[in-house]
């Protein structure tokens, strides 16, 4: 069977399992990217695991994630966690590899979402080596910001490089989490109080309800795309890959935080880990 059958067969498998059809940007991105160029092992299987043994996402993640950013053609689009690059080769089809930025703490993750995006023929994509907390400042604001990492919630930079209109899609939770996407509240938007449930009498209620939507401050949940598996986000010093090289790490240690002797790192030996 060739290739396009079996991603035809994938894209059937994936809206029997999230019971309905999916939309035609998104149908149509999932139609053009070769997930082989991605994934080795049985790349159009749905049943594809997450968790911390794979950066690939199953495919029913990425439709969920694609539906839920809802993207257009020009849209700029921030991918935190380039992962394998499957799903910034997918957004590429969708606005285009030059509005698709990735970043990811994990430099091997970097090289390798950059390996599989050129081989593909999304060179155009931008994926670098970046705090994902932090974002990318420098090409924000961003239509779109498609978190690739479990969170609570998204962290305040990726809030405030979102432009205007914008929306922040992202996996809620840590051990259960469910693929959200959330928006700024505008004027005018609707809270949860605006909105009392059929049997509650706001006059008779002395204690209302606190605000049920986990949605940052400023933002509310817009929608809820069904469940994910992904790894946290990652931080600083949390990558999982450390130089074993002593004088190589050490090195690079003092280079990145300037600790230096009082007479001369040259000289003295340093007790890095009292340092550190």
């Amino acid at each position: 069977m060739d290739e396009a059958a079996l991603r035809a067969d994938m894209i059937e498998g994936l809206e029997h399992q999230l019971g309905e059809p999916l939309g035609a940007s998104v149908l149509a991105s999932l139609q053009a990217v070769p997930r082989s160029a991605f994934v080795d092992d049985a790349p159009y299987a749905n049943d594809t695991r997450e968790g911390a043994e794979t950066r690939a996402l199953a495919p029913a993640t990425v439709a969920r994630m694609l539906t839920a950013l809802d993207a257009d053609e020009g849209d700029d689009v921030l991918v935190v966690g380039a992962g394998i690059g499957y799903t910034s080769a997918a957004l590429a089809e969708i606005v285009g590899a030059r509005h698709v930025h990735a970043v990811d703490i994990d430099r091997r993750a970097v090289q390798l979402a950059r390996s599989n995006l050129g081989d593909a023929g999304y060179d155009a994509v931008l994926v670098d080596r970046r705090d994902g907390a932090r974002g990318l400042p420098e090409y924000a604001p961003y239509d779109r910001v498609l978190i690739e990492a479990a969170v609570v919630t998204p962290p305040r930079a990726l809030c405030d490089q979102l432009a205007d209109g914008g929306r922040i899609v992202y996996p809620r939770g840590t051990a259960v989490q469910t693929v959200v996407a959330v928006e700024p509240v505008g004027d005018g938007d609707p809270t949860p109080h605006d909105n009392p449930a059929p049997d509650s009498d706001p006059a008779l209620d002395s204690d209302p309800a606190p605000d049920s939507d986990p949605a940052p401050d400023g933002f509310r949940t817009v929608e809820e795309l069904g469940p994910a598996r992904l790894r946290p986000m990652l931080v600083d010093g949390e990558q999982g890959w450390r130089e074993r090289n002593r004088t190589r790490r050490e090195d690079a240690e003092f280079a990145d935080r300037g600790y230096f002797a009082t007479s001369g790192w040259e000289q003295d030996w340093i007790d890095w880990d009292d340092r550190l």
